[in-house]
């Protein structure tokens, strides 16, 4: 494939942006107010009618802005794009991904800018020379048709999954810089995807009571919770032979086999600093759950830890339970409360309590 040559500030690029709600619509008004021309996709036809009929408002303490732009869904779609940033929940992904495949060209690139591990499930789609990876741990809430919450900036990462600096990849940088300054081109977008599989362990665990991601980080009686759930995941990371990286507070190497208590306490009371800095008091997880009352995006993130553990023989009692409880949640079997921590804690190391991986999670491949 020949890539485009590296993207300067004065060069506009044309970009389909499917899903147009937090991540999509965030970055899209920012690449549409630097005169780049955005085309949005989403399931919601409320949405797309506000969006065409009074633009798309970005609104928060950061600053408020409105945009025009087209916007279409997926059944009103035409035309073919070179790129493509996919921004959907993690669970609609792999449906995107054959719906978008006939409006990308031939040597077109898709670019999954969301939470897990993606583009795995892309890459059988559409060919994994045409998927790159993206991190992004921005605040930013869906707020009601045509309007998108900007609460708090964050890491925004870019990469080739096989760690090549492209033209494109490095293209891509520049484009995303004009939404986050300090986006950065990453040899190791895995490490980054990987690392927020952990943060995000943690964040299920938040949103399994109603109170608010920092709050729910500071308490020092779920530390020792929280701790080991971070380590779960690093462990299977480490199994995997993946390298980690830090961002905004999570730092890997704190949940490492052989990292020291106080190593992952400073960790945390950095992940506490990080969110108190947001307006986003809340996790999108809990705004699911507690909200919108929809699906979460569970199996599709701390799914292919469960997954990933059982195939590499690394035990994950806890984040498989954590699994077990959102679904629980999702149906309505289960409230959200401090107690469902409680029963987590049940089954930390040293506790009398269930025990092992008995729960049955949709297995990822």
């Amino acid at each position: 494939m020949t890539a485009p040559e590296p993207l300067t500030e004065q060069e506009p690029q044309r970009l389909l942006i499917w899903g147009a709600g937090a991540i999509g619509g965030c970055i899209g008004a920012y690449l549409i107010r630097a005169g780049h021309d955005v085309t949005f996709v989403d399931v919601a036809a409320d949405h797309v009618r506000a969006i065409r009929e009074g633009g798309l408002k970005i609104v928060g303490p950061i600053e408020e802005f409105s945009v025009a732009a087209p916007a279409f869904t997926a059944a009103e779609l035409a035309g073919q794009w070179d790129t493509v940033l996919l921004c959907t929940k993690a669970q609609d992904t792999e449906a995107a991904g054959k719906a978008l495949a006939p409006h990308l060209t031939l040597t077109g690139m898709v670019v999954s800018v969301q939470n897990g591990l993606n583009p795995l499930i892309l890459n059988p789609v559409l060919g994994k020379e045409r998927v790159l990876g993206s991190f992004v741990n921005f605040g930013a809430d869906y707020l009601e048709p045509g309007t998108v919450t900007y609460s708090g900036r964050g890491a925004v990462v870019i990469g080739e999954q096989g760690g090549e600096l492209t033209p494109r990849a490095r293209r891509m940088h520049a484009l995303l810089c004009q939404f986050e300054p300090n986006a950065v081109l990453s040899p190791n977008i895995f490490g980054y995807l990987w690392s927020k599989l952990g943060y995000g362990a943690l964040l299920f665990a938040t949103a399994v009571t109603n109170d608010g991601i920092a709050d729910a980080l500071e308490r020092p009686e779920d530390r020792e919770l929280y701790i080991e759930l971070g380590r779960e995941v690093m462990r299977v990371a480490a199994a995997e032979g993946v390298r980690p990286e830090a961002f905004n507070g999570f730092d890997p190497a704190a949940f490492v086999p052989g990292a020291s208590e106080p190593q992952a306490r400073t960790s945390m009371d950095e992940m506490v600093a990080f969110n108190r800095r947001s307006a986003k008091t809340h996790s999108g997880i809990w705004r699911d759950l507690a909200v919108r009352k929809r699906r979460t995006e569970v199996d599709a993130q701390l799914g292919w830890v469960v997954e990933f553990g059982r195939r590499l023989g690394v035990p994950t009692p806890l984040t498989a339970r954590l699994v077990e409880q959102v679904h629980e949640l999702e149906d309505g079997r289960r409230e959200l409360s401090r107690s469902n921590l409680d029963e987590l804690r049940g089954l930390l190391p040293g506790s009398r309590g269930r025990s092992g991986q008995d729960t049955a999670v949709q297995e990822l491949t």
